[in-house]
């Protein structure tokens, strides 16, 4: 399992102690909270980042804390697979991506051990994408359309947040009303951005402008040939350039793949939680320390 990183310390102006680690040239300080629960307000992290928070900074969000506090859940167990998600499960991306296609494209080896041993309940899994998603999406073999499945209790799942853009500028602009501190604030998925040429593309639903989103497996499949960039912004702010964007999304990402917590796929649930992915609830994803967010700021 990984190790925490090692911090250092230091204090606002204003007396307000707090650690950060320094990564690629920049700071980074980690917004640390209980398992923000399905509905739940995140004015509480709000209220937390405005006392650290500088003119300038990078406020960066995973998209999932922002979709369960949306209720943007859904239970797999109340669907059904058809035989097109049977199949889906199967024959496509277990046995299709998993022995021939996956090896061919050269996609993650961690991704390929995954598909090879997908579970009966993918086959719900798929029955959700196909329903909310549609074929595009549900032909990806893994991480369809940004469906997050380990940070969620019980046989939930959780959507992208809804109007990403929205929620980012009124964080910014209840900390700038709180502050008078103007930062900019990204929500982010780890689903991968990829270039080729001087395009931009995801497979995700939605991306922030200059990323050409919703191209689903067509994307995915393409981004295996093509240069990829890391952790996909889906809304910001402010107006911002796609690389810069990409830049700061990547190292929070490169800080959440430091944490000993990190959950980066349902099969790393069970490491984290010590429990079966079946038996995850509420209780035992607030039994650690979650960091739903980071400051990032540039060192001089």
């Amino acid at each position: 399992m990984t190790t925490n990183p090692t911090y250092k310390e230091a204090e606002t102006e204003k007396g307000q102690k707090y650690k950060y680690v320094e990564i690629k040239g920049y700071k980074v300080i980690p917004i640390e909270t209980h398992y923000i629960k399905p509905n739940e307000s995140i004015d509480f992290m709000i209220e937390d980042i405005s006392k650290l928070a500088n003119e300038g900074d990078y406020l960066v969000i995973a998209e999932t804390p922002i979709s369960v506090s949306q209720g943007r859940l859904v239970d797999e167990a109340d669907y059904t697979p058809s035989f097109k998600a049977t199949f889906l499960a199967t024959y496509w991306s277990k046995y299709f991506w998993g022995y021939v296609l996956g090896p061919i494209l050269g996609i993650k080896e961690r991704t390929i051990k995954n598909l090879r041993k997908l579970p009966e309940e993918s086959k719900r899994h798929k029955e959700v994408v196909l329903q909310l998603y549609g074929w595009k999406h549900a032909l990806k073999p893994a991480s369809e359309a940004g469906i997050d499945l380990s940070n969620a209790p019980g046989t939930c799942v959780s959507l992208l947040p809804e109007n990403p853009e929205k929620v980012a500028k009124e964080i910014t602009e209840d900390i700038k009303n709180k502050t008078n501190n103007t930062i900019t604030t990204l929500i982010i998925d780890t689903d991968a951005t990829y270039r080729r040429g001087n395009k931009y593309f995801t497979g995700l639903p939605i991306a922030i402008p200059g990323i050409e989103a919703d191209k689903g497996v067509f994307g995915y499949t393409l981004g295996q040939l093509s240069e990829n960039l890391g952790s996909t912004p889906l809304g910001c702010s402010r107006e911002i350039d796609v690389d810069e964007a990409i830049e700061i999304a990547n190292v929070a990402e490169d800080y959440q793949k430091s944490l000993s917590t990190a959950m980066e796929t349902i099969y790393s649930v069970k490491d984290v939680l010590d429990s079966d992915t079946h038996e995850v609830t509420v209780e035992s994803l607030d039994s650690i320390i979650h960091t739903p967010a980071v400051l990032i700021r540039k060192i001089e």
